[in-house]
């Protein structure tokens, strides 16, 4: 039908175009932040919205796929615990931050995957059930694997309660996640024609969502953004940039798929930044141990959306590629 086609037209153009969407929003929340500070309120509800919405994109076929190859679930979260800590370390070292700064990237290197690399993956084109698999085993790990990593590098001693982190990823990931692969298995059965206007408009949706958390995030941490030296903030953009290539390189280097990489890459670069600051907060007191966890929420909510562009439109050269008559 037309107005299908149409749905499906507005979601391809806003996914195609996020990085650009971001690019705008980004200096009209830094300009006027308390346009913005109220969604601050709505992130992890928002983000719930946007998860579910992605398991109506997913189907059981799409998990007994996973499984079948569990392999590259090891592969990614192995490469999101060593690759990402073993980065903080280096770049501290080259580049001689200061103690407490320096403790805010390693505490942002030894966090687990974040929700936002699901929606990165979804947007790019990118093995969504993998990555959700992935930041689920990283996430449930990481009671144990962050205060590990802490004490093996920083000599420091964290208290993680592996029932608040653990309840965490079960309400923000894994129910929403089951609730929209059930509910698409239900729509497909039932009602095909509101399942395919469904996943036809929740690209867009997913889109408009995203860059509103942006805002906010940018919006709360405006005074820590205008501020900060731009050493911290080359640490910042070092630290992702080497993880989504990391992650991309190991995924492809062991025999991925081309969209199993993708997910791999956006697991490894994109930590669960929100939780670092948290921790920060909660256990070393110091703002200058949160800079570098709250620059990053705002970064890699540019690069992820500027590499899931990229990607989709590999995707879409790709695919005119071998459309193209004379091939």
């Amino acid at each position: 039908m037309r107005w299908q086609a149409s749905f499906r037209s507005i979601g391809a153009f806003t996914s195609k175009y996020f990085v650009v969407w971001v690019a705008i929003v980004v200096p009209i929340a830094l300009y006027s932040p308390q346009t913005f500070t109220p969604i601050a309120a709505y992130i992890t509800p928002l983000l719930g919205i946007i998860m579910l919405g992605m398991g109506l994109t997913l189907t059981p076929a799409d998990f007994r796929r996973v499984g079948e190859r569990p392999r590259d679930v090891f592969v990614g979260a192995m490469s999101q615990w060593f690759l990402m800590p073993t980065f903080a370390v280096v770049l501290v070292g080259l580049l001689g931050l200061p103690d407490e700064v320096g403790l805010g990237l390693l505490l942002l290197g030894v966090a687990p995957g974040g929700t936002a690399s699901n929606v990165m993956t979804y947007l790019g084109k990118g093995d969504v059930a993998l990555s959700v698999t992935i930041t689920s085993v990283t996430t449930l790990a990481a009671p144990l694997a962050m205060p590990a990593w802490i004490v093996v590098l920083a000599g420091e001693s964290v208290s993680v309660t592996f029932g608040q982190m653990a309840g965490s990823i079960v309400q923000i990931v894994l129910l929403p996640v089951i609730v929209g692969v059930v509910l698409r298995v239900a729509l497909d059965r039932y009602t095909p024609t509101v399942a395919s206007i469904g996943l036809s408009i929740f690209p867009a949706i997913s889109v408009v969502t995203i860059v509103g958390i942006v805002a906010a995030i940018v919006a709360v941490n405006t005074e820590t953004i205008l501020t900060t030296g731009g050493m911290v903030f080359l640490a910042v953009v070092l630290h992702n940039a080497l993880g989504l290539a990391g992650g991309y390189a190991v995924g492809h280097a062991s025999g991925m798929d081309v969209d199993r990489a993708r997910a791999c890459a956006f697991e490894v670069g994109l930590q669960n930044s929100g939780l670092a600051v948290a921790l920060a907060g909660e256990f070393f007191g110091s703002p200058a141990v949160a800079l570098i966890p709250a620059l990053f929420s705002v970064w890699h909510n540019v690069s992820g959306p500027a590499l899931a562009t990229l990607f989709v439109r590999r995707s879409d050269d790709s695919a005119d590629h071998v459309l193209t008559p004379s091939d």
